[in-house]
């Protein structure tokens, strides 16, 4: 059994910064891509950055140069910095692990509960 458990969501004002951690834990072999995605109300859960083993990244288009991924392999946790955040930012945010729990077999995919993240003053 894999768990995926997100930290660091809140309340923040326009202009701010958060960072989102998220731990994969439990039988894994091994972890092949981790990422966040985010959904607003009344609309569908979207990619915002992705990372994979081997360390190459990609961004949605409305968050690059705002938000940086980053991963520690060893303990299967990526983070979500969040910088200069806009209002348009508010949404759930939900970590995605692609992973294998055994050597050799097929990628299983793993979301966290997800964590808020509003952006007001």
């Amino acid at each position: 059994q894999v768990q995926v458990a997100e930290s660091g969501g809140g309340l923040v004002q326009p202009g701010g910064s958060l960072r989102l951690s998220c731990a994969a834990s439990g039988t894994i072999f091994s972890t092949f891509v981790m990422g966040w995605y985010r959904q607003a109300p009344g609309k569908q859960r979207d990619l915002v950055a992705r990372i994979t083993a081997g360390g190459m990244t990609n961004y949605t288009d409305s968050v690059k140069g705002r938000f940086t991924i980053s991963r520690d392999s060893a303990k299967n946790t990526v983070y979500l910095q969040m910088n200069s955040l806009k209002p348009e930012d508010t949404a759930v945010y939900y970590c995605n692990a692609l992973v294998r729990t055994i050597a050799g077999g097929s990628l299983l995919n793993y979301w966290g509960q997800g964590t808020q993240v509003t952006v007001s003053s």
